[in-house]
């Protein structure tokens, strides 16, 4: 027993957040680095010799120099197991991002020093408000002109509504960039760019010093000695004090300065990171809140993904281990479908690069294999324990096609296409009542999702699509359960669809919100919902 709590007290799970172009997929890089798990790190736009983030493994994601799904990555660091969720920061893919927010214990927000906070980042953060999870964040890109550090902790202060604390403060942007100072250890960490590894493809070499010492002015610049002892002094009288009941609550945010690309304070951010977050936390359940460190095994399903290996074109399902120990081959119960099932092939992950694994625990992130049994949300427990943990909303898509295959003889490679990439939940697919798989509306929640489908449909399934645009903008789940009710009897706009998804159930889905508001008047016996369940 002891065993199992010493390995879940060394977990922590935790998500990387950021608008596009922030340096989120750079940083993670990094961590790998520092962690040992890669020799070199990759860049997102890469030169042509240079390599990709391991994080981004979809042959459009390396096209185009975007994370377009959430990838998992697990590694060693300084006797803590790691599992980072690194997410899609691009606006059309934050339905994946709120999903995997689902699965980490806490989230670092990467913002880009020059730009401040951005629209995806608000959306993202009140994500993270909801989930009651510790916030942190890593100001990007001080290696290039920066705004200032206060009216960047300002801007935070006032857009996202969390008080910050700065950790550690820099000193200089751009090419004046000479490190940082670490407020809690009252020293300077002064980096050097040597060669190569200015290119941040290895670590770099850190010189520390003290604030009054006599050589500070040689190391960093008079000016900047000067401007950083009033800066210090400044702090210290009149920021907020550090109240880690307040980080553990998302109310108080530690800030830290860096650069993700030249590796310029990545490793002490990560150290301190490490000290301040917990190990995993209960989760709510339709029993009470589920203890981690019970012995009994629970997780769920919080992302499904088709074709991560181009050989045997499967299906492998995440989880997060919320409670117990996992082992290879073991039998657990698995709730919505209601019997037991056997977990084969868990694996460990590296974005697609994985390892069969024997063991797990709770704060782990494993795949398992997926024969079409789950579903985003599933819970998996131990037989014998009966409860089930609370699920994970389908996002109203706002954008609408009409998708028909062009070759009607790969009917088969068409209907399994969509339907495997359907159930990832980056797209929605509805039906004409009682019409079959011929002609398909897709909803996404943002228009790249379209281009994303096209691309994987010819390049996993070998099929070509027609894609025509409908004038759909609200979707509504009709929630009437009554036997006798009769979609084909409501009085609505001409406007306006009725539709049915995958499972069955009944949509409407409208133009315009002025005929929801007919739908609604018209027929008072009708109950709308925003949200699938």
């Amino acid at each position: 027993m002891a065993d199992i709590k010493q390995e879940i007290t060394r977990r922590r799970t935790f998500a990387i957040i950021s608008h596009p172009d922030a340096g989120k997929t750079t940083l993670t890089e990094k961590f790998l680095l520092y962690g040992g798990a890669i020799a070199l790190a990759g860049s997102v736009k890469g030169k042509k010799n240079a390599r990709h983030a391991v994080s981004d493994w979809m042959e459009i994601e390396k096209q185009r120099g975007i994370s377009v799904t959430s990838s998992v990555m697990q590694f060693q660091y300084d006797g803590y197991c790691i599992n980072i969720l690194d997410t899609p920061g691009h606006q059309d893919f934050s339905e994946d991002t709120y999903r995997t927010l689902m699965a980490a214990d806490s989230a670092v927000m990467v913002i880009d020093a020059a730009k401040g906070v951005e629209p995806q980042t608000r959306k993202l953060f009140k994500v993270c408000l909801l989930r009651d999870i510790p916030i942190f964040t890593f100001i990007n890109k001080m290696d290039r002109e920066a705004r200032s550090p206060y009216d960047l902790l300002d801007e935070i202060e006032n857009e996202l509504g969390i008080q910050t604390y700065p950790v550690n403060w820099p000193i200089g942007c751009g090419k004046e960039f000479k490190g940082v100072y670490d407020r809690g250890r009252k020293e300077i960490l002064a980096f050097q760019a040597v060669g190569d590894t200015a290119n941040g493809q290895q670590e770099v070499p850190i010189i520390e010093a003290d604030l009054n010492d006599g050589s500070l002015a040689a190391l960093i610049g008079e000016g900047h000695c000067q401007a950083l002892r009033d800066d210090v002094e400044l702090l210290d009288g009149a920021g907020y004090e550090f109240d880690m009941d307040a980080v553990r609550h998302g109310r108080l945010s530690p800030v830290f300065f860096g650069s993700a690309l030249t590796n310029f304070g990545v490793e002490p951010f990560l150290k301190e990171f490490l000290n301040m977050t917990s190990s995993p936390l209960p989760r709510a359940s339709d029993k009470g809140e589920i203890d981690p460190f019970r012995p009994e095994f629970s997780a769920f399903v919080f992302k499904i993904q088709a074709n991560m290996n181009k050989a045997h074109r499967d299906r492998v399902a995440f989880m997060r281990i919320c409670s117990g120990k996992f082992e290879k081959g073991m039998e657990v119960y698995h709730v919505q479908g209601g019997k037991k099932i056997k977990l084969s092939q868990p694996q460990q992950l590296m974005a697609q690069e994985r390892e069969i694994i024997d063991e797990a625990y709770a704060g782990d992130i494993i795949g398992v294999f997926d024969p079409g049994i789950f579903s985003i949300g599933d819970t998996l427990v131990a037989p014998g324990c009966k409860f089930e943990y609370g699920g994970i909303p389908t996002f109203a898509p706002e954008h609408f096609n009409r998708v028909t295959q062009v070759d009607t003889m790969k009917r088969k490679q068409f209907v399994k296409g969509m339907t495997q990439i359907a159930q990832e939940g980056a797209i929605q697919i509805f039906q004409e009542l009682g019409g079959g798989m011929e002609e398909v509306i897709v909803g996404v929640v943002g228009t790249l999702q379209f281009d994303v489908l096209e691309y994987r449909l010819k390049n996993e399934y070998g099929v070509d699509i027609r894609m025509e645009g409908l004038p759909y903008e609200y979707i509504r789940w009709i929630e009437n359960t009554e036997e006798d009710f009769d979609p084909k009897r409501l009085n609505l706009t001409s406007d306006t669809r009725r539709i049915q998804d995958l499972k069955g159930r009944l949509l409407l889905i409208f133009a315009n919100e002025w005929s929801i508001r007919w739908a609604e008047e018209h027929n008072p016996e009708l109950k709308l919902s925003e949200f699938g369940r």
